[in-house]
């Protein structure tokens, strides 16, 4: 069959069956928030860590008991890859160092699921069930449960509590992302995945040589690393390894995994506020970027810029010709518009301006339907700029949701989009500005120097602030400056961006309702999504462009 019409006839499956599970998964993840009652095994949990599950949280014990959730979490998987070598299933490997231990530690708390090692050859299957996987489950349920507590901000009316963190975090890993995730590895497995413990098998080659293939569990890992926009892979390859992604319907299957949640969760939040129409608004935003950088990167890949591509009939460097160009720019598209970070091609082997999409793609903030739970408040919050834009032009105290956007509402919105960029800004600059550095990182990790070298740079600092987790494969981060300062970029910017989220939510649960007026900026109508899209690309536009010039776009003009 035609690679085009292949890449057709799976876009027009992809949008059919979100379309199918939209509505059904939104709703039932507004009652699994909503829901007064508790399941037994919940009940018991929370009698075990000594929890109550009907005391509400005023926003900023929220934010104390999902600082502290995820402190335990970064210390445990610490110790686990500290304590490697004499755990069981270590298969032979040594503890993993000190500064790569915590690098990893913060990523997989995060949500980033950055990697600075080759997988299959240092983690042992403890570390990947008892530490990275546990926290592919808790780290996507964390996301969740802080952008449930922003859409109660804004449903309830004079309420000094937004839920409870405890609460909302068990019910999202029990009614939703395990029992999501075991049916998904089944579906898996059958689809050829591998879901073993045997270690490595020594096999005698059609030339007579030996090799060592790899087994472990990956099924059960890669349907939560999809489903919880996670990334991190079991093998180095990650989706483009024939072990974890080996045929189109699988490949296909992981995509649907990655924007099942976060494009249903427009759909709770519109249940939960009692107005489902702004949910389809915040959709309509969402899948309008998604479109436009899709169709961007395909085309960019398409054309093939460059002798050696056209010679060959296409940009096939780093992609995996089972899946082809326009396939692998969907996956790519998917990855990084979520907080997925997985690949099934090689970012860095795309064309100059093809590997800038993906780069914009995550410097939009992820939004586009972003991460399980950052990308809803991550729109959410550019929602609230975008109503107090159309405030200023109209000359209107701006209201969202019958809700006041007062100075400090947009105190808080306005630091939430500048977090990240001064990360990876500053990252950046501090590679290439302080001396000792800047020798060791050309010496030792940029592999491709010059231009392309620097978007090697960017891209890792875009994507460990914004916890995506995918990388340029060029660049060697796994050097002293790299494990801390990236580490220092995921930490930062997964839990930042949280403590502004939840203080706007409980400056928004405690004000009261305002009732529309005619004056009332509507914002479930077309002119307010493209109002929406509008300021999404054009915040980061002025906040990136001048960097994107002195890198992928000047490559790609060379």
């Amino acid at each position: 069959m035609d690679s085009s019409l292949l890449a057709i006839l799976q876009v027009g499956a992809l949008v059919l069956i979100l379309v199918a599970i939209h509505r059904p998964l939104g709703d039932y993840m507004a009652r699994i928030y909503s829901s007064s009652k508790d399941l037994r095994v919940e009940r018991g949990f929370y009698r075990l860590i000594g929890v109550d599950a009907r005391g509400e949280q005023t926003w900023m014990a929220y934010l104390r008991s999902v600082l502290a959730f995820s402190l335990v979490g970064v210390l445990l998987v610490y110790a686990l890859q500290r304590a490697q070598a004499i755990l069981p299933y270590s298969l032979g490997f040594p503890a993993i160092p000190e500064g790569l231990s915590f690098n990893t530690a913060i990523s997989f708390v995060t949500n980033t699921n950055w990697q600075s090692y080759s997988p299959d050859v240092t983690m042992g299957y403890t570390v990947q069930l008892a530490g990275l996987a546990v926290q592919n489950f808790v780290s996507a349920a964390v996301g969740i449960a802080v952008a449930i507590a922003l859409v109660r901000g804004f449903a309830r009316t004079r309420q000094g509590t937004l839920g409870n963190f405890w609460v909302d975090l068990t019910r999202g890993t029990l009614r939703l992302l395990l029992p999501l995730a075991a049916l998904t590895a089944i579906v898996l497995i059958a689809g050829g995945v591998i879901q073993n413990f045997s270690g490595f098998t020594e096999v005698t080659t059609l030339t007579g040589g030996t090799q060592s293939i790899p087994g472990g569990p990956v099924a059960s890992q890669e349907a939560i690393k999809m489903l919880g926009t996670n990334g991190g892979g079991f093998f180095n390859a990650n989706s483009s390894h024939p072990f974890e992604n080996p045929t189109g319907f699988t490949n296909l299957l992981q995509i649907v995994l990655m924007l099942a949640i976060p494009f249903s969760l427009p759909r709770t939040f519109g249940v939960m506020v009692g107005d489902k129409r702004q949910g389809f608004a915040i959709l309509a935003a969402m899948a309008a970027i998604f479109v436009v950088s899709l169709t961007a990167l395909t085309l960019f890949e398409l054309g093939g810029a460059g002798t050696a591509p056209q010679l060959a009939g296409g940009a096939m460097e780093g992609k995996e010709t089972r899946f082809g160009i326009a396939t692998s720019t969907l996956f790519a598209s998917t990855s990084t518009l979520t907080s997925t970070g997985a690949v099934n091609s090689m970012h860095d082997s795309f064309t100059s301006l093809g590997g800038m999409m993906p780069l914009i793609n995550m410097m939009l903030g992820e939004v586009a339907p972003g991460g399980v739970g950052s990308g809803l408040y991550g729109m959410l919050i550019l929602a609230v700029i975008a109503v107090f834009i159309a405030g200023l032009l109209v000359g209107r105290t701006p209201e969202y949701l019958g809700k006041k956007l007062g100075p400090r509402e947009i105190k808080l919105a306005s630091l939430y989009i500048l977090v990240t960029p001064t990360l990876v800004l500053a990252g950046t600059a501090l590679s290439f500005a302080i001396p000792a550095i800047r020798d060791d990182v050309e010496s030792t990790s940029i592999w491709n120097p010059g231009l392309h070298g620097l978007t090697e740079v960017l891209y890792a600092f875009t994507s460990a602030a914004n916890n995506n987790g995918s990388a340029f494969a060029g660049l060697t981060a796994n050097t002293p400056w790299f494990n801390t300062a990236l580490g220092v970029a995921m930490l930062f910017g997964r839990f930042i961006p949280i403590v502004l989220v939840l203080a706007l939510a409980g400056s928004l649960a405690a004000q009261p309702k305002i009732p529309s007026t005619a004056g009332t900026l509507p914002t479930h109508r077309p002119q307010f999504v493209g109002l929406l899209v509008g300021v999404t690309i054009i915040v980061s536009a002025l906040t990136y462009f001048p960097v994107l010039a002195l890198a992928p776009l000047a490559e790609g003009l060379q």
